[in-house]
């Protein structure tokens, strides 16, 4: 694992990783449109409003999984001191929050048809709220930590570290919900081994979630470059105003 935590190794992986990851996962978002817009029917119950479902599930499920990266990422951080943990952990941090938030507003867009409200307090809604105001307060840290440490001081970060495994109490909150509280939202589509969607519709549902899943990693591969770039040049301009002062 400490092979990649010498930058110059880890971008001369991510350069060329970021554009194939990029490309092929819009392929598959555009296949899978293109399939649940034109080559699926209308569900019988759902009618239109299923098609959704190609944009919906992907989001709900990149929320998730952007917030257990930057779990992992914590721990990673805190444990083994792996100097691009921390990186790692703050670029999963927008894009996971945008998810999110593309989840929450086509949710809702989806629940006006279906439920008759934008919105209910529901324990699956009401809990994926609490992951986006969980992102919302990771990243005000993260960038009180990175203030920090270019001041030379690191406590911020291991807070922000801290923060983001005890935000990770939620992740199952959510997947949990629609089980464990009598629920408004429909009851898990997917479990071990088992799907209760029709092939029609799962297949570009799958598909979709591969791209978008390939989309996170090449925007989670850029944030990252982007904060070594900026890292270096401040690295750098710190340099010359030290030589400037002694001379």
């Amino acid at each position: 694992m400490h092979g990649f935590a010498n930058p110059t190794r880890f971008l001369s992986i991510a350069r060329p990783l970021t554009p194939i990851l990029l490309w092929l996962g819009v392929a598959l978002v555009a296949i899978s449109f293109y399939m649940g817009l034109f080559t699926t029917p209308a569900d019988r119950l759902m009618g239109e409003t299923v098609r959704i479902l190609y944009v919906h599930v992907p989001a709900a499920w990149l929320g998730m999984a952007g917030w257990t990266s930057i779990a992992i990422a914590s721990i990673v951080e805190l444990v083994w001191r792996h100097p691009l943990a921390a990186i790692a952990a703050r670029a999963s941090a927008l894009p996971g929050a945008f998810f999110t938030t593309l989840c929450l507003i086509t949710g809702a867009i989806w629940a006006k048809p279906t439920w008759g409200a934008w919105w209910v307090w529901d324990g699956r809604l009401t809990s994926m709220l609490v992951l986006f105001f969980l992102y919302l307060a990771y990243m005000a840290l993260a960038r009180e930590s990175q203030a920090e440490a270019a001041a030379g001081r690191s406590g911020m970060s291991r807070i922000a570290a801290i923060f983001g495994i005890v935000g990770a109490v939620n992740i199952p909150i959510i997947n949990r919900s629609v089980v464990w509280w009598n629920s408004q939202h429909q009851p898990p589509s997917i479990t071990m081994g088992q799907s209760s969607i029709d092939p029609v519709f799962l297949w570009p549902m799958a598909i979709a979630v591969l791209g978008f899943s390939l989309i996170f990693g090449a925007l989670v591969l850029m944030r990252m470059r982007t904060m070594l770039a900026e890292i270096r040049i401040e690295g750098r301009l710190r340099r010359k105003a030290m030589g400037a002062s002694v001379s």
